[in-house]
């Protein structure tokens, strides 16, 4: 493949890659956005609890209009109700029994029924009598108001019977005249139901056998309490209607069950309110969850470019964002729904400081201070509290969390910034209480201990949730960057016990990148721990290393320059698989394979050369060149320049701020004209910085002592 292909497929690659980080990018803006969205519709609303038998201090008046179950008068209607149901009466057992026995004795002796019915028989008359006896038992006889009452609560009436006179006694007769006033003869209808194929003769002549009889009714009681029961289940709940800005509870009242249904009630009154299915409601909420997302968008682009490039730190901060908001919403549903006036307990709770202190040590505290902010307001807006000073304190320990993490470089230390954060707020919660004209009441013990509470909470979500994330979204922290500074590391003591030198290099090494990257606004530890990891392959052939042999032993001597370059410029190969073996994060492995970029191991390339005899045409020049990538980053820029300047100024015979200056400008332009720089995001201005503080390092490491005189 010749080169203009190489580069075509390059470019083609690079713009796949380009096109898929576009489209992640908007996915986790997306995802933000809906998260955002349902956050904001499905707010609580904030009404004031109540406690139970206590006693109100303060007026509370009705927001909206609403209507709610009034109790009272529910069980006055039932007790009205059910004083107008009547007795309800069967018949007599014992009598139906009798009669029936009457009637079959009637129509197995006597002949006269053949006479009056010649084409009926036994089993038709027997059928009828056995369904009327039936019937009879399961009616029962009360009044027309009680029946009215059944029929208007919707119990079925299928198998009652209107009595017109009643004595109010526990038995009364039923006379045959009643038989007769039964309206579209509902007993011979019911009758024609049951047996569709007897003949109306054989119905008319046992009805008539039964209507001769004066019949007794007894009271039935179970019945009646069974009936009083489904009355009262269905009895519909009495509602009272309470205007807007009508008075619900005056101060000095007592806190009733009564009053606790008025406050359930107007809380549904406002949800409904809402309109939370409504398409214009859910409309406004998506408009206002995409305005915030938009201008985050465009925050990050003005102030934070890498930032809005990377799908990874997106990611990050969304993920940070999507966690307090569901730590905000688990907060809230306890406090509303704990059975117990906490709300007004833990009026402004401390929530948006756990994003604060994540993105601060995760990013960088400009973001940490936007998303603080975003955040407040967006909480003030959707949560069920006090949203002005709910939107003060949380702002103002946001900022505290966000100042004290600067100097953050050990875990414990996430205790120590939250409880700075808490001091912090207590002049605040005191300040509220003074506007209340309160100088001290338990209000604010309280305040003050939820205040520490809820920073207790995030600083051990903070120390849960650190290592999840760090490694999740594969970001280096100063916290664990400070943990690859332990001399116990094993790779540290591998280091110092097996390659001396090259530790002592490092070292050196360490304080030079330190002051360079904190000249151009770097990230100074970064390049301080990353350089004792940076020559870590030279573990595997520690000996062909000018810093750790022995005085007056080369071992380069036995082999041929074109060996040795190899073997030099394998130590960044090895330097990767040990550093990927021990899993140091991949910044430390970029660096590793970036501080030497594609330069020439210049020494061995001009020993090949000398063997050649000058012939430059002989020499392959590839054999000499470190695999590279160039450094992509300032870090690993920094480190390229401080090694070599290290190095070369080992090579001086006299040390002096002309030497050095003309030393290190050598090396940064041979360096600059390879192209070395070219994919790194250091300016002209930085280099010339970086320059300037590597001058005044060294001067300063390589000062020259007070000569002392020898003791007599």
């Amino acid at each position: 493949m010749d080169k203009n292909s190489k580069e075509e497929s390059k470019r083609l690659s690079m713009s796949l890659f380009f096109q898929r980080d576009v489209v992640m990018r908007l996915l986790i803006g997306l995802i933000c956005w809906l998260g955002l969205f349902l956050f904001l519709h499905f707010r609580e609303v904030r009404y004031k609890m109540l406690d139970l038998h206590a006693t109100s201090g303060q007026y509370i008046i009705a927001n909206v209009d609403f209507e709610f179950p009034d109790e009272n008068q529910t069980v006055i209607f039932k007790q009205q109700v059910l004083k107008d149901i009547g007795i309800i009466y069967v018949v007599d057992g014992a009598q139906l029994r009798q009669v029936s026995y009457e009637f079959e004795h009637y129509i197995l002796q006597g002949q006269e029924w053949k006479t009056l019915l010649p084409f009926s028989s036994y089993e038709e008359l027997y059928k009828t009598a056995d369904a009327l006896e039936n019937l009879l038992v399961q009616t029962h006889f009360t009044d027309a108001r009680t029946i009215q009452t059944m029929k208007d609560l919707n119990i079925s009436v299928a198998n009652y019977l209107v009595l017109t006179k009643i004595n109010h006694q526990q038995t009364m007769m039923l006379d045959l005249d009643y038989w007769k006033q039964v309206p579209e003869q509902s007993f011979h209808k019911s009758l024609r139901e049951i047996l569709p194929k007897i003949k109306d003769e054989v119905i008319d002549f046992v009805l008539t056998f039964y209507e001769k009889n004066p019949w007794s009714l007894v009271r039935d009681t179970e019945i009646e309490l069974s009936v009083k029961k489904l009355i009262e289940q269905n009895i519909p709940q009495k509602f009272k209607r309470v205007s807007a800005g009508e008075v619900i509870i005056k101060p000095g009242e007592k806190i009733t069950p009564h009053y606790v249904g008025m406050m359930q009630a107007m809380k549904k009154a406002l949800e409904q309110q809402r309109k939370l299915w409504s398409p214009l409601t859910i409309l406004g909420n998506m408009l206002m969850a995409f305005i915030f997302v938009m201008l985050s968008a465009l925050y990050l682009y003005i102030d934070q470019r890498d930032v809005l490039r990377s799908s990874q730190k997106l990611s990050l901060i969304v993920c940070v964002v999507l966690l307090t908001l569901a730590f905000a919403k688990i907060t809230e549903f306890i406090l509303l729904n704990s059975g117990t006036n906490l709300l007004d307990v833990i009026q402004y709770p401390l929530i948006v400081p756990f994003a604060a202190i994540l993105i601060s040590i995760l990013l960088n505290s400009r973001i940490a201070l936007y998303s603080s902010l975003l955040l407040s307001i967006i909480l003030a807006i959707a949560l069920a509290f006090d949203h002005n000073r709910f939107l003060v304190v949380n702002l103002a320990a946001s900022l505290i969390v966000i100042i004290s993490s600067q100097s953050l470089r050990k875990r414990k230390e996430v205790f120590i910034v939250c409880g700075k954060c808490f001091i912090g707020v207590i002049p605040l919660i005191l300040s509220f209480n003074f506007l209340s004209h309160h100088i001290w009441n338990t209000g604010v013990s309280l305040d003050m201990g939820a205040a520490f509470g809820f920073m207790l909470v995030t600083a051990i979500l903070t120390m849960g949730l650190l290592p999840i994330l760090e490694s999740l979204f594969n970001v280096l922290t100063d916290i664990t960057l400070m943990e690859y500074m332990d001399p116990n590391n094993e790779l540290l003591r591998r280091l110092t016990l097996e390659i001396p030198g090259t530790y002592q290099h490092s070292l050196v090494l360490g304080n030079l990148a330190e002051a360079a990257a904190q000249s151009i606004g770097a990230n100074s530890l970064l390049c301080r721990v990353a350089t004792l990891y940076h020559d870590i392959g030279k573990l595997n052939n520690a000996h062909y290393f000018t810093e750790n042999q022995q005085i007056g032993v080369n071992i380069h001597q036995l082999l041929t320059p074109a060996e040795s370059a190899q073997i030099i410029i394998s130590h960044i190969q090895d330097g990767v698989n040990l550093a990927k073996k021990y899993r140091l994060p991949q910044p430390f492995i970029d660096i590793i394979k970036e501080h030497h970029g594609t330069t020439l191991v210049y020494y061995f390339y001009c020993k090949e050369l000398e063997l050649k005899g000058g012939r430059v045409e002989e020499v392959d020049e590839s054999q000499f060149r470190y695999p590279g990538p160039k450094p992509q980053s300032k870090e690993s820029a920094i480190i390229m320049i401080v090694d070599a300047v290290e190095a070369g100024s080992r090579s001086l015979e006299s040390i002096s701020e002309e030497s050095l200056k003309e030393m290190v400008n050598k090396i940064v332009k041979d360096k600059s004209n390879e192209g070395q720089f070219d994919e790194s995001p250091l300016t002209f201005n930085d280099l010339s910085k970086i320059k300037s503080t590597v001058i005044r390092t060294l001067m300063v490491t390589h000062h020259v002592r007070v000569r002392y005189p020898e003791k007599a």
